[in-house]
């Protein structure tokens, strides 16, 4: 038997001419920036910011509380202020984008190739504007909480009694938790334990789960050790807590208000210019830093183990 060639349209000869669909460029780390959204910030003019506090005392001033009318004796005084304030600076995160002309004027269908770099790189400034509100020896939340705002875990695992101590460090008008997203599973396991599973809230355009009320807001920057995102099964991360709002006395984010070229807040976008060989160049910068208005704003749970499952574990609830 004669056997036949079949003579047919191929799929690599008909991809040629397919118009096929495009996305723009995926990031694959970005992440939503909670922090940035529900921390309260506040714009500068100088890039200085000065933090006046009272100097330490129970009473900063002496009254009188007599219902005695023969004693007149008025106390006399004022309310003294630290010598020596701190003063916050703000810090700069900087990249230059270089895109050739060419590229751009020829490539730039469906997708313009300058905005979609442009875009690229503020995500990635905005991720490390996060992790410096942070992690920043300067100014970061983490490395600047006090030692009496600092406590452990019992037991290792976050537990609702340990976010109950934390609580009562930040006790007045607490605002957010903020924790590693495994740290958060770690705790809803818990409160699934202990059959007391946590509601969740609305806030800032998203849905967290909150404890007695307050949300719990993940992000990657708070490190399981020293990761954002660590292959191992178990590790220690922290969880804060935090009052943000100048008005409360609390955390407040800081950017520079009014940068030529602002695109958003602290953020500005340059031109350049075009070099000899046909190369354009963007500068990108943001400045950023955060303030803690008073010592009992924020509070650390510390040494907070993310892979411990109560079904293998004989420690105590």
């Amino acid at each position: 038997m004669e056997e036949k060639t079949i003579n047919a349209l191929g799929r690599n000869a008909a991809y040629q001419l397919a118009n096929v669909v495009k996305t723009p460029p995926q990031f694959g780390s970005l992440t939503p920036k909670w922090l940035t959204r529900v921390l309260e910030f506040k714009g500068l003019e100088s890039g200085v910011y000065r933090v006046n506090r009272v100097a330490e005392g129970e009473t900063p001033l002496d009254v009188l509380c007599s219902q005695d009318p023969k004693q007149v004796a008025i106390p006399q005084g004022f309310v003294n202020y630290t010598a020596r304030p701190r003063e916050y600076q703000l810090s700069s995160i900087s990249t230059i984008i270089n895109v050739d002309t060419k590229i751009s004027d020829v490539y730039s269908s469906p997708y313009n190739q300058i905005d979609e770099q442009i875009k690229l790189a503020i995500e990635s400034l905005k991720e490390r504007q996060e992790s410096q509100i942070i992690n920043s020896d300067d100014y970061g939340l983490l490395k600047n909480a006090v030692d009496s705002q600092r406590i452990q875990t019992r037991y290792g695992r976050p537990m609702p009694d340990d976010l109950d101590e934390l609580i009562t460090k930040v006790w007045k008008e607490p605002g957010f938790f903020l924790a590693h997203p495994r740290a958060i599973a770690a705790f809803e396991r818990e409160c699934t334990r202990r059959g007391v599973p946590p509601v969740t809230v609305n806030i800032a355009g998203g849905t967290f789960i909150a404890w007695r009320g307050i949300p719990l807001i993940p992000t990657d920057k708070l490190f399981v050790d020293g990761l954002k995102n660590p292959r191992a099964k178990t590790g220690k991360t922290n969880i804060l807590l935090v009052r943000s709002g100048e008005a409360k006395r609390g955390v407040v984010g800081l950017y520079q208000a009014g940068l030529p070229g602002e695109q958003s807040r602290g953020l500005s976008v340059r031109f350049r210019g075009i070099d000899d060989s046909g190369v354009a160049s963007y500068l990108l910068s943001v400045y950023c830093s955060a303030a803690i208005l008073a010592d009992d704003a924020l509070a650390v749970l510390e040494d907070v183990e993310v892979g411990d499952y109560y079904e293998y574990t004989q420690q105590p609830v």
